[in-house]
């Protein structure tokens, strides 16, 4: 079992700098207007020869209510007749990708995010899934981790019934906060209740996994009452749970405009709330995966992490990072192979690309061999919390040590304050190290020095 986290609150005002999530290295931040729609069918074509499984993931951008916090791509309105032409441009899509795919790759991962997926009628998800079942190899057996975000004001006993019809087995459950003062300041009023039924009609209808999302740092928060949230959170027992550190950037994100930053909680109060979150979890028996996330012991993601199978790629820790990662929809990204690629983030320019049956790849980036190590580099300890020279030096035939020379003195630093422990033959993320891994990873990030660090969270 791996040590439990340590805080250190010297270490955390030192090394809690702005700094990307690795989802993936490169970061989305790099992704260019050179990358389009001959590369994404040059990688398909790749994956179909290796024959590789596949990873699916589907946007749907709709809301009927704007949350002040949110950064996801997105479209607020109350007409529920938009999704129609959206289906219709998704199966567009579909059919353009798909027939570059062999018949037999295995989707042994599928996730609908948003937006708000429910936002479909019953009808439009059945429709959905018969479409992704026509084009795509997905699995009957209830094996495939086939997971949807929910928002418990979108959804009852009977969309949970479909949805578990459908296929799906996991379900990620947005809560945000309890505190209803929390709530009207980001506006986004939802009941304990609400939250309690969705998750009760989860475990009766034998979903395998409950994830359910917190953030701190929202106006009028404070640790004490963010304590009480996390308590009753607890007593729903979800096998994962996500704490998120709000990031407020209403330079880049209009709907954070609407905060008022005057109520946003103090740097040391946000410290707090984080410390007493993961002094509560850690006695009722979660495990810190790592960059926000916790599991119960019996969890996959722990399991993974304990053998040191664990990865990361643009939905997070997953089990299934040797899928190539297909991306449907407005916004969606993908990654197969060595090739990022992203859809149009505006949602005309999607549906007029596919509407003229062109696909809608807007950007992405293709990784050359340093992009390849550094990735690998970062994987290791953002999610093993450890790196074996030897396993770089045999994967990618370099000398550790020589290859990243200039960066030892950044490393040696790090050893000195305790983050780290460096040795001949790896690097160990210590105790004290863990909440700040991203601060580790981002020394090996060749292209941290040339970006805009605002574009980015902190750490913490």
């Amino acid at each position: 079992m791996l040590d439990a986290i340590r805080w250190d609150t010297d270490l955390i005002r030192r090394y809690d700098l702005a700094g990307p999530r690795y989802t993936s290295y490169p970061t989305a931040v790099q992704f260019n207007s050179q990358v389009g729609a001959f590369d994404l069918l040059h990688a398909l074509r790749d994956s179909r020869k290796a024959q590789r499984p596949l990873s699916l993931y589907v946007h749907i951008p709709f809301c009927a209510n704007i949350c002040y916090y949110c950064a996801c791509n997105k479209v607020i309105t109350k007409d529920r007749s938009r999704a129609l032409p959206y289906l219709q441009r998704l199966e567009q899509e579909m059919q353009l990708i798909a027939c570059h795919l062999a018949p037999n790759q295995r989707v042994e991962q599928l996730h609908f995010g948003g937006g708000t997926p429910t936002f479909l009628n019953h009808d439009e998800l059945r429709q959905l899934m018969a479409l992704l079942r026509k084009h795509f190899n997905l699995l009957d057996d209830d094996s495939g981790d086939y997971g949807i975000e929910i928002d418990p004001r979108e959804a009852d006993w009977s969309t949970m019934g479909l949805l578990r019809e459908l296929g799906f087995n996991r379900v990620s459950i947005g809560l945000q906060d309890l505190d209803p003062a929390v709530q009207r300041a980001v506006n986004r009023l939802q009941s304990l209740e609400e939250t309690r039924a969705v998750i009760e009609a989860a475990r009766t209808l034998q979903f395998r996994s409950i994830n359910i999302d917190l953030i701190y740092g929202l106006p009028k928060q404070t640790p004490e009452h963010f304590a009480r949230t996390v308590e009753e959170v607890i007593s729903l027992q979800p096998d994962r749970l996500s704490v998120f550190n709000y990031a407020h950037l209403p330079e880049r994100f209009m709907p954070q405009r609407r905060i008022n930053g005057n109520e946003l909680p103090a740097p040391a109060e946000k410290l707090e709330m984080l410390q007493r979150t993961i002094e509560q979890l850690t006695a009722a028996g979660y495990r810190y995966i790592g960059m926000d996330h916790f599991a119960l012991p019996d969890d996959e993601l722990a399991i993974a992490q304990e053998e040191s199978t664990l990865q990361r790629n643009f939905q997070g820790y997953t089990t299934h990072g040797h899928c190539d990662l297909i991306g449907l929809g407005v916004s969606a990204i993908s990654q197969i192979g060595d090739l990022y690629c992203q859809n149009s983030s505006d949602l005309s320019h999607y549906q007029n690309a596919l509407a003229g049956a062109q696909l809608a790849t807007s950007r992405g980036l293709v990784c050359n061999a340093d992009d390849r190590l550094r990735r690998e580099v970062i994987q290791q300890l953002i999610c093993n919390f450890s790196l074996k020279f030897e396993d770089i030096e045999k994967a990618f035939n370099i000398d550790f040590r020589g290859y990243f020379n200039e960066l030892w003195p950044d490393l040696q630093e790090m050893a000195d304050d305790g983050l780290i422990q460096l040795s001949a033959e790896a690097i160990t993320v210590l105790p004290a190290g863990r909440l700040l891994v991203r601060s580790v990873c981002m020394v090996f990030d060749a292209y941290l020095g040339q970006q805009n660090r605002q574009r980015f969270s902190r750490v913490i």
